[in-house]
């Protein structure tokens, strides 16, 4: 449900509910009715949370179950030692 991946990629990046609203231009009220459940955001701004917490909109909007992480900037010695990671944390 997009209200939990929501309010937990918030708390994941350390943000409160009035910091998330200043960075999208909301009020804090919208940011806690779309944690509760009582309304979603606009298609224009799950995409800007999506941007922001470096996900994908099918992760928040649940139409898939994994995320995606920006290795863009990383060079090839780095990437691998990300995959590395990744394959043994699967492995366990």
């Amino acid at each position: 449900m997009i209200a939990d991946k929501i309010k937990s990629l918030r708390e994941k990046n350390g943000l409160t509910q009035s910091s998330l609203a200043k960075k999208l231009n909301v009020t804090r009220s919208s940011v806690n009715a779309w944690e509760m459940g009582i309304s979603v955001p606009s298609t224009s701004l799950i995409v800007d949370l999506a941007v922001l917490f470096h996900v994908s909109t099918d992760y928040l909007l649940g139409v898939e179950s994994t995320s995606s992480l920006d290795i863009s900037g990383l060079n090839d010695r780095e990437i691998m030692i990300i995959y590395d990671l990744i394959q043994y944390f699967k492995s366990k």
